[in-house]
């Protein structure tokens, strides 16, 4: 199998970290997450590892942390497409949804299971819904 050169000026994963993280604490400003939905989201344990990052400490963050970043990022943009008014598209995540995928729970409580696939199927819905 060849390997895929990548450019010099790509970012690297650690690079990658800091913004990444930057971008998810702001969801989670706009979204008022608790600290273990943060958590959860974020596929952490360690409540220390999460207050460090929230303090810009960041040495490494997993490319599973990467990849939840990314569905989030995603989820967050389609649903404020969906939704232009902020307010509401925040509150639509909290809010119980009809929707068979969601059983009569919210999007947060789906996304909140702890499993990296329910984020993906919560931002393919959305997507969906866009079209």
């Amino acid at each position: 199998m060849a390997s895929i050169a990548h450019p010099e000026n790509s970012p690297s994963m650690p690079d990658l970290g800091g913004p990444a993280l930057r971008a998810f604490f702001g969801i989670a400003q706009a979204w008022h997450l608790s600290e273990t939905e943060q958590l959860k989201l974020l596929g952490l344990v360690s409540r220390s590892t999460l207050h460090s990052w929230k303090a810009g400490k960041v040495t490494k963050v997993s490319r599973d942390t990467l990849e939840r970043i990314s569905y989030l990022l995603g989820i967050f943009k389609a649903i404020n497409i969906l939704l232009p008014m902020p307010d509401r598209a925040d509150a639509w995540m909290r809010a119980a949804n009809k929707a068979p995928l969601f059983g009569g729970r919210s999007a947060l409580d789906r996304m909140t299971s702890g499993n990296v696939a329910d984020l993906f199927v919560v931002r393919q819905y959305l997507d969906a819904q866009r079209g």
